[in-house]
């Protein structure tokens, strides 16, 4: 399953979040974006369950990571 994680983050701590998400198990691309978020992460996991333990306990925890909206992508 495929997943897009839109994430706000503080000002100034951009490139580093970046950097820590191109770091996460699972994270297949991330990429800093203009408008109401900062950054997207295209997360690529087995099962929902691992997506949110992806989300909850390493995207959300990256120091400068305000709020994230976490996107399922579906296959038509």
């Amino acid at each position: 399953m495929k997943a897009y994680v839109l994430i706000k983050i503080r000002s100034g701590e951009v490139k580093d979040v970046v950097r820590s998400l191109r770091k996460i198990d699972g994270v297949t691309e991330a990429n800093m974006t203009f408008g109401p978020y900062d950054a997207i992460a295209e997360v690529s996991t087995s099962d929902v369950a691992k997506l949110g333990m992806i989300t909850a306990s390493m995207i959300q925890p990256i120091p400068g990571v305000e709020q994230t909206l976490t996107c399922l992508a579906v296959d038509l």
